[in-house]
């Protein structure tokens, strides 16, 4: 390791290093192109420098014209309610998928069926943790799961399609946060902790200020039907969450083990506690009838506070924030926030946690002290750990097993390196990282602040995600991203893994309720363009093929509900339709071979007109036709 790459400074576990800008550092590739110029180069050297520059060149963060990202990036939107892809490494944005929000641009929360995914009760939302689906601890590009803080729910986004199919509001608790995925066999649960403490019968009819009636619940559900399986009752309350490689335990963090209702109470204590949930007997006493049932919904509600056989409680020092599982399988790793440390879990010790042959602190087989402020831990799959240091602003790479030697006795620096970030970095992942695919080429860091790294754009700053480069033994920044609303976390997904449609299929079960409704009314969607009236209502059903739609006007009543069902038959990839009626509040997207709706009041009388709002033809702006609404 050269000395323009690394510094190391050896003095109590602490280590220092250059920080050199990106610009110093293609300057330095520069000169290194001109000294080549000048000196002849033997076939060794020129061997070398080409097997260095194809290695440089694989890990480029660049992507020319024409060229691919190796990874999918699904960001959580923060407070837009919604989740964003990304192509890693070039960082560019592909596309945002609304899932808690309205969305003008494809319609969503405005058409008939993004309204019946959604509802009407809630505008907006605040994603945390998307999460991909697993088979056998790798990522199988089913589904994304997306919780929301603000409104208590979790969707479910299907991945083929990248669109939102199933959200379901959590019962009995208040402010989903921790969300993950069940590892192995496959994704049958989804976990996710409800965060606040409420009173279990949350009714307004007890004492609202006994706190001894509140509790937080962990909530296991159903992947496939996104209906709740089962909950259950801890003592604290709870942060985030993770899952082992095995299929036996799920486990969380809990920064309020005090049950305070304000800071002083809540940071009181010197430990909190990290709860261990045995997922085999959840599942009996579930199956054994053994819960209660609370709030008026039939949601089993099992018992798992301090003394029950279906968690145990592991200290922690005070207020731990993320858990992360290492991609071998052997360690959840609790991150100490007001601690300097993380704390190293063994999976492997918790059967005997469980029979009672070990105390709960003998699960903590190391506890290496990171540096102000530890927040969450990604990994390389080759041994290292990378944690955010939200306090430092930096990020500590670490050898895991080197910090169990060093708690050993053993005379081992387990610290490999600490980068710059900027700043105040939460949230941090590796490619594949949080599977057994764990491949070790990319960190994304989600920094809080960016203050003076982008162009001013007032009061309201963007934050920045920041790219790192792990492939080699020093950890070097190589992108700055300035981004909206705070993405929260993240996950880095290779292209392998997703297999996305190309046009709609007919028998999609998105548009299925509208394919029933056009059949009850005798209308055949792929050639009929007809309108249908009953009463004061009125349903339009036409066709899209560009630059034209099937019917160039229709005429309603002024205060009719009017329906308008659009089906596109074009079969081109790109050609997606729009349809948008002036002055209503009304538009919506129909990708190729797509069928949408959107239902709304003919309130305005004359002659209003409809055109297609996304692009689709030399002839676009002539896509348009007219509602004539009758006084």
């Amino acid at each position: 390791m050269s000395k323009e790459e690394l510094a190391v400074i050896n003095d109590s576990n602490d280590v220092k290093l250059e920080d050199e800008s990106r610009r110093k550092f293609f300057g330095k590739t520069a000169l290194i192109g001109a000294g080549a110029i000048a000196a002849p180069m033997s076939a060794a050297m020129f061997a070398s420098t080409a097997q260095a520059k194809r290695k440089e060149a694989a890990m480029s963060p660049v992507v020319h014209p024409g060229e691919l990202d190796e990874y999918y990036g699904f960001w959580s939107g923060g407070h837009s309610g919604e989740v964003r892809i990304m192509g890693v490494p070039s960082m560019r944005e592909l596309m945002r998928i609304p899932v808690f929000n309205i969305d003008s641009a494809t319609g969503w929360g405005i058409t008939n069926e993004s309204k019946a995914i959604k509802g009407d009760d809630y505008l907006a939302g605040d994603c945390h943790h998307p999460h991909m689906s697993m088979t056998d601890g790798r990522y199988n590009g089913k589904y994304v799961f997306i919780n929301d803080k603000a409104n208590t729910r979790v969707a479910r986004i299907r991945c083929d399609v990248m669109k939102t199919d199933k959200i379901l509001h959590v019962p009995n608790v208040q402010a989903i946060h921790g969300l993950r995925v069940q590892k192995v066999p496959y994704t049958k649960y989804v976990i996710c902790n409800g965060e606040f403490e409420i009173p279990m019968n949350n009714d307004g009819k007890a004492s609202l200020e006994d706190v001894s009636t509140y509790r937080s619940l962990f909530n296991v559900i159903d992947a496939e039907t996104m209906e709740m399986a089962f909950q259950v009752m801890v003592d604290g309350n709870l942060d985030n969450t993770d899952a082992d490689f095995d299929g036996k335990y799920f486990a969380s963090t809990s920064y309020n083990s005090e049950m305070g209702m304000n800071l002083g109470e809540m940071i009181s204590s010197e430990r909190d506690h990290v709860v261990v949930f045995d997922l085999a007997r959840c599942e009996a006493a579930v199956k054994a009838g053994k819960f209660k049932t609370y709030n008026g919904n039939d949601v089993p509600v099992l018992d798992g506070r301090k003394g029950s056989h279906l968690t145990r409680y592991i200290p922690v020092p005070k207020s731990p924030h993320g858990i992360n599982t290492s991609p071998d399988g052997k360690y959840f790793i609790a991150n100490g926030k007001l601690s300097p440390t993380v704390s190293i879990i063994s999976i492997k010790k918790l059967p005997d946690l469980f029979n009672d042959k070990i105390k709960p602190r003998d699960t903590v087989i190391a506890e290496p002290e990171l540096g102000l402020g530890p927040l969450h831990t990604a990994f390389d799959g080759r041994g290292n750990a990378y944690t955010t240091l939200f306090l430092d602003s930096q990020v500590a790479k670490w050898n895991v097993e080197d910090a169990i030697k060093a708690h050993n006795g053993e005379k081992v620096n387990y610290l490999r390196q600490k980068l710059d970030v900027h700043y105040q970095p939460g949230h941090n992942h590796t490619s594949q990282g949080e599977s057994r695919d764990a491949d070790g080429k990319w960190l994304v860091v989600l920094c809080k602040f960016s203050k003076d790294r982008f162009l001013p754009t007032g009061p309201l700053k963007p934050e920045n995600d920041q790219l790192i480069d792990i492939s080699g033994d020093v950890m070097k920044l190589v992108h700055d991203g300035p981004t909206f609303a705070e993405p929260h976390d993240c996950i880095m997904v290779h292209r392998s893994k997703i297999k996305t449609k190309k046009v709609w299929t007919r028998d999609d079960p998105m548009f299925a309720p509208t394919v029933a409704m056009a059949k009850k009314d005798g209308v055949n969607l792929t050639s009929d363009n007809k309108v249908i009236r009953d009463g004061k209502k009125v349903r339009v059903y036409m066709t899209s093929v560009a630059p034209v739609y099937g019917m160039e006007s229709f005429k309603v009543k002024l205060g009719d509900e009017v329906t308008v069902v659009v089906t596109n038959l074009d079969m081109v990839e790109d050609v997606t339709h729009g349809f948008c009626m002036t002055n209503h509040g009304v538009q919506m997207e129909i990708g190729p071979q797509a069928t949408a709706s959107v239902t709304f009041i003919a309130d305005k009388p004359g002659v209003q007109w409809y055109y297609c709002n996304w692009f689709c033809h030399a002839l676009h702006m002539e896509m348009r036709g007219r509602m004539l609404v009758e006084a």
